[in-house]
């Protein structure tokens, strides 16, 4: 049983650790949201972790043939989704930029549930997120038992939980660092134009 929560602990980090444009939004929305918004988000991004590390591993094998039905429409709509997330993000910046300077104090109105399952829509549609995972898996577990399959997910779940909340945890150091108006600007419009790069290649590959 110990030998599942590990694995589950080494595919939740293989997933994870990669800072993709899941992860650069993360960042962004960390260092200018409160931490409660944060950390909530980042657990959306590994509850689909979660999730997918239990399809993986019952679906085995059987996952990549899925995947190379899905993969072409599921990257597009993640493609398009990250354009919207990240020309709203840039307007959003460049709102508060050019507002009075008590904007640059106040948070958006983003609350911590709808963090979570704004990232956890966002990452469930990120075909990258369930590739890692049936190539990381490696092994099917089917015929092994509930708690088996219980533990490998929760291994999962919590690396990347881990993981997430310390790139939450940056993303608020990154906003009290760069607290003034040209400083969130800048972590904003960088973290939006990591997305439109990212999603251009998914859109031109």
């Amino acid at each position: 049983m110990i030998g599942e929560l590990a694995s589950g602990a080494v595919a939740g980090l293989a997933v994870a650790m990669p800072v993709g444009a899941v992860g650069s939004y993360l960042i962004g929305l960390s260092a200018r949201e409160r931490r409660s918004t944060a950390a909530a988000a980042a657990l959306g991004i590994a509850s689909v972790d979660g999730i997918y590390a239990i399809l993986a591993a019952l679906i085995g094998a059987g996952l990549h043939e899925l995947l190379n039905e899905a993969t072409g429409w599921l990257s597009w709509v993640a493609a398009i989704t990250l354009v919207l997330i990240a020309v709203h993000t840039m307007r959003l910046a460049i709102r508060r930029y050019r507002g009075h300077a008590g904007t640059l104090a106040q948070h958006s109105k983003l609350s911590p549930a709808r963090a979570y399952l704004s990232l956890f829509m966002l990452t469930a549609i990120n075909p990258a997120t369930v590739i890692t995972f049936a190539a990381v898996v490696g092994r099917s577990l089917i015929g092994s038992s509930w708690l088996a399959l219980a533990l490998f997910a929760l291994g999962a779940f919590v690396a990347s939980a881990a993981w997430q909340l310390l790139l939450a945890a940056g993303g608020g150091l990154l906003g009290q660092l760069l607290r003034g108006r040209r400083g969130q600007l800048g972590i904003s419009l960088s973290s939006a134009l990591i997305m439109l790069a990212l999603s251009a290649g998914v859109l031109l590959s």
